[in-house]
Parts: C-alpha cells; structure tokens; sequence
C-alpha cells in the first residue's frame, strides 16, 4: 500500500492558552489568570514574569474578555526614575493620597532611569489593564502608544514627553537660574554647576538656567560637569573640579543625591559650605534644613505634584471623552536656609 503524505503548508499553531502561560513563566494557571486581570494581590514581578511569557508564547486575552475588563481594576501605575530620590518619594505618596482617597490602588515602577525596564513596566501596565498611568519618562521619545490604543489615559510629570498627553511640571530653568544668581549675589565667583545625564531633559533645563546666571556677567566662566542623577556619580564629578588648578568656589547642584556626593566631596578636602564655598541645591530633601549650617535649596511641590496627577488622571476616568491635554506648571522656590556671603579676603 503506498505511503500517504501528509501536507504540511497552512498547518494551523495551536493557540496560546492560559495554561501555555503558566507554563512558559513557571507558574500556576490562576496567577496568569490574576495578573491578565490586573489583581492587585499579585506581586509585580509575578505581573512581569507573566507579560514576558505571554509575549514570548504569543498569547492574546479574548478580545471581548479584555473589553469586560477595561478600566475595573482600580489600580493607578506609578513610573519613577528613583524611588531613593526624596523628591520622587514625596511624589509617590502624593499620588497614594490622592488615590486612595477615590478607592484606588497604587502599584509603584521604579525605572531606574533604565529606558528598557521602563518600557517592561509600560507593557505590564498595559497587559494588566491598569486604570491609568502616571509617569515621569525617560526621555521625550518615551513609546506609550500601546497605552493609547487600549485607552489607557496617561498624565506626565517632572519631565516632558513628545507626545501630547496631559502633563505637571515644575520649570527647572527658573529654579536654576534663581539658584545660580542667589550663589553670584552672595560673592562667589566661580560657581559650578552639577547636573544629570545630558539625555535628561530635566537635567538640560537645569543647566540652561544656571548659564542664564553665568552670562548675566561678563567674564563669569562657566564651569559644569554632568553625572548621573545619583550620589556616587556626583561625588566623582565634584572631584573631578575641586581637582582643577582654578577650582570652583561655588556648586549649584541638579537634585538631592546628588547633593550628598557633592557634600562628601567637599568633607573630604575639609572645605565648610557657606565659609568656604558656596552651595545650593535643587530639592529640599528632609535632611537639608538640619545640615550644619543649613542648606539653601530649591524646593518642587513634590507632594502637591503627585496629588494633582493623580486627581488629572482620575478626572480622565469619570469623564472619558476625547479633549485637548492639559499642562499644568507648578512654581519652584528658592529657600535661602543661611546666609553664605563669601568672606572677604584681606
């Protein structure tokens, strides 16, 4: 009897199922199940560990099941840069407030200004069917179009983002440049300024306001280095200048961490903020005012940002009608904590 074939071409996959989840991310059918759903009992790495097998099976929810479940959940995404940040942290409990307070809960990314965590927890955000999402970007090229095509509102805080979508800001080149003419009018000189990542938008404005304050003075030279926004790298950066034949006599510095790398720094060459160099920092972290003397600062609303985020996003949920973004600008203050006249030399 002659060996029938069997054809092949158009052989149908079998489609993904819960149970290929399951397996794929090495847990129980119910836990896919939760976190498709957006259960906020389920721990956020179960949630990513679930998305990133489902994308690797190719598992899509029922399309009608997703519709069922579109905005139920009640949990607000929360993505941050750093949660070690005190500015962040006083953000986030902003957003928890304001959240709570409307029966909402708040599920907490923290980025660690990496852009590819970042776009795993957008995803997660996304797959979840989370309510809403309130995020500071990584950059103004921040993809949150899947968000968009699952009518997922998002409102934008602390950095700007290309994309038109409700937005909080504080203007750093304001809070800059006060800063940096606080630092010159008490008789520095020199004034350096510390700031992030070039790629930061946030980090660009603050050097954009401390050069406005520099060329308010002819001759002023300016003086900069750019660190990532944390401790460590601003304590090499601070270094690094003091290190120079003509050092500065002055920092501005970009956020609060680091502020304390470049506080170290200046410890370590026994220089005494206000007597010896000047200081002033962006962010008034809890420890400022206690620093001996105290540090003048720059202060966000940090908290006030949060709460009206979170109240942007949820008045998008009750009134999910197509309009224009709105953009909200909160002020900066400069808090002059001590007075730092720079000693006359005689």
């Amino acid at each position: 009897m002659p060996r029938r074939e069997v054809a092949t071409v158009g052989e149908v996959t079998p489609t993904p199922t819960i149970k290929t989840v399951a397996e794929a991310a090495g847990v129980s059918p119910a836990s896919v199940s939760r976190a498709l759903n957006g259960n906020p009992t389920i721990a956020p790495e179960i949630v990513e560990r679930v998305m990133r097998a489902a994308d690797a099976v190719g598992y899509r929810p029922n399309g009608i099941a997703r519709s069922l479940r579109t905005r139920t959940t009640k949990v607000i995404a929360l993505l941050i840069p750093d949660i070690g940040n005190p500015f962040f942290t006083a953000v986030a409990r902003g957003v928890t407030d304001a959240a709570e307070a409307e029966g909402y809960t708040v599920l907490l990314c923290n980025t660690d200004e990496d852009p590819e965590k970042e776009r795993r927890h957008l995803a997660v955000a996304e797959q979840a069917r989370v309510a809403g999402v309130v995020l500071s970007p990584q950059g103004r090229d921040t993809d949150i179009s899947r968000l968009r095509q699952s009518r997922i509102p998002v409102v934008v805080i602390d950095r700007p983002l290309r994309e038109k979508t409700d937005a909080i800001v504080v203007p750093s080149f304001v809070g800059a440049r006060d800063a940096t003419r606080h630092l010159i009018e008490q008789g520095w000189s020199r004034p350096a300024c510390i700031t992030g990542p070039a790629s930061a938008d946030t980090a660009r404005a603050r050097l954009r306001g401390y050069r406005a304050a520099i060329r308010e003075h002819d001759g002023m030279p300016e003086i900069v280095a750019h660190a990532d926004f944390r401790q460590d790298g601003a304590m090499l950066a601070a270094r690094e200048l003091l290190a120079r034949a003509d050092p500065p006599d002055a920092f501005f510095v970009a956020n609060a961490p680091m502020a304390l790398g470049t506080l170290a720094a200046l410890a370590e060459r026994g220089l005494r903020v206000g007597s010896d160099v000047g200081f002033v920092s962006f962010d008034d972290a809890p420890w400022a005012p206690y620093m001996t003397p105290p540090i003048s600062v720059v202060a966000q609303p940090a908290h006030p940002l949060g709460e009206r985020s979170a109240r942007l996003l949820l008045e998008s949920l009750r009134a999910p009608v197509e309009r224009r973004p709105r953009r909200i600008t909160l002020s900066p203050t400069l808090i002059v904590r001590a007075i730092s006249h720079r000693p006359r030399r005689g």
